[in-house]
């Protein structure tokens, strides 16, 4: 039965990070779909919906949810990096390329900047999580 109570959705939140960490990404989204529900404009709901998406390799759900982070939040280079990950999962290399890119313009953290790979040609699929332990903060 579906709540509006605050506390249950922040409950809600927590468990989904929970759950998504304990490799359960499709119970995590059920307890998501309910708080984004109630909160359509929460993009830190909508940041860990995507990667639970991309860990149960629903890319499309997951490419969908990132472009919407990053339609409101287009300096997020967590967000910039994740959807990169699911284009190239996807096999759409330049589109991944393109994100990878603007991911390590905003941070230059390592993972981002080899990802990038400024000085080499077209990325091998190397699929994998764009980064389970982050929430992009």
């Amino acid at each position: 039965m579906p709540t509006s109570d605050p506390h249950t959705h922040v409950i809600d939140y927590r468990a989904a990070e929970q759950l998504l960490a304990a490799k359960d990404p499709r119970g995590a989204v059920k307890l998501l779909d309910s708080v984004i529900a109630a909160h359509p404009e929460n993009t830190a709901a909508r940041l860990l919906r995507a990667r639970a998406f991309f860990a149960a390799a629903q890319l499309r759900p997951a490419e969908l949810e990132f472009e919407l982070v990053l339609e409101r939040e287009p300096d997020n280079a967590f967000a910039h990096f994740a959807l990169a990950r699911t284009f190239e999962r996807s096999g759409r290399p330049q589109q991944a390329k393109r994100h990878f890119r603007l991911a390590a313009a905003l941070d230059p953290r390592p993972e981002y900047l080899r990802a990038a790979r400024f000085d080499a040609g077209p990325q091998p699929d190397r699929g994998g999580n764009p980064d389970p332990g982050s929430t992009g903060d």
